[in-house]
Formats: structure tokens, sequence, C-alpha cells
């Protein structure tokens, strides 16, 4: 996968890398048991620190997307979370997406067709939403 981080945003450098690691993970570019890159190899093939590496792996991990250990490093793992909990937090941030959406000038079905085509991509690779479709 290639991970693309800009390091002109606003964007903390470890929430990119988090952010484009789960992208990876739900278009299939990262499979469920896949090893991810030795914290020391992706800051050096990156050009961070080490510990911008290490904090994204480990909010990863606090968010159920990766397991590790010292023998294994890094794998990618299943994430089912049907909570109360995460439906709140994706309903606000599908919210905001949709607000700024408005307020850049997207109409509704503009914005519905983009969904339903990023999620028909997402679906295609994902075995979960596969299952689903």
């Amino acid at each position: 996968m290639i991970i693309e981080l800009d390091y002109e945003s606003e964007t903390p450098i470890y929430l990119q890398l988090r952010n484009e690691i789960v992208r990876g993970i739900g278009s299939g570019q990262f499979k469920y048991g896949e090893t991810l890159p030795a914290v020391r190899t992706l800051a050096k093939d990156l050009q961070v620190n080490t510990m911008t590496v290490s904090k994204a792996y480990n909010l990863l991990k606090q968010e159920g997307y990766i397991v590790t250990d010292r023998r294994h490093g890094a794998k990618v793992c299943p994430n089912r979370d049907e909570s109360d909990e995460y439906r709140q937090k994706l309903e606000q941030e599908i919210s905001l997406i949709a607000s700024e959406a408005i307020v850049k000038g997207m109409d509704k079905e503009d914005f519905m067709t983009l969904c339903q085509n990023m999620l028909q991509t997402i679906s295609f690779t994902s075995p979960r939403l596969k299952n689903q479709s």
C-alpha cells in the first residue's frame, strides 16, 4: 500500500497514518491477518520519527484494527463494532462531512451518489461488506 502523508496539513502525522491504514484495511489493500511493516521500517520509509508510527499503531490497537506482539509485530485483525457508542460517533462524522458538502455547494443527490460509489468500491474488497451486498 502506498501511504500518502501531507506534511503541510494541520492534521497530525500519526493521525494521517492511522487514517491511511484504516483506508487500506477497508479497501482490502491490507488483508486480515497481514503483518504491517515494523515501526522502524515504516518510520524510515515515510521519513518520520519512530514515535509517530508507534503512536499511530497504538491508536489502531486501541481501536481494534490491529493486534500487536513482540514476536510477530502488528497484524490486521477483524474489527466488528456494532455498539451504540460507535454508531453515534459515525453519525457525528457523517453529519459533519454532509454539512461540509452542503456548505461547499454539493446537492443531496450528488452527495448520495458519491457515498454509494465509495461504498461500492470498498464493498468489492472488504469481506465483511461483500457478504452484506
